[in-house]
């Protein structure tokens, strides 16, 4: 899967983010851009939408998740502290890539 890149302490997790949504959810995988679509309601103002996005992504991945580049983009690599293959099963991407 494109959005996901193993890293020496877990995996890099690329996303995309729709900030000031109706509500926290995980829309799918953009093909385009090779990144998960994640919407977030905070809006991108003083950092308040990277912060929802690390604590949605938190809670969904049941994992330490930290911003590693995009404090300004809607595109984001996160990095996860689990293998690729935990995070594909967690977000629910069981298929092969």
């Amino acid at each position: 899967m494109k959005f996901l890149k193993e890293a020496n302490d877990g995996t890099l997790l690329l996303v995309y983010v729709q900030p000031k949504a109706k509500k926290n959810e995980i829309e799918g995988i953009d093909e385009w851009r090779g990144r998960l679509k994640v919407r977030v309601k905070a809006p991108p103002v003083g950092g308040k939408a990277n912060r929802e996005l690390v604590k949605f992504l938190s809670k969904v991945l049941g994992a330490e998740v930290e911003l590693v580049r995009g404090e300004t983009s809607r595109e984001k690599d996160l990095l996860v502290r689990l293998s690729a293959e935990e995070v594909k099963k967690r977000l629910g991407f069981n298929q092969k890539s």
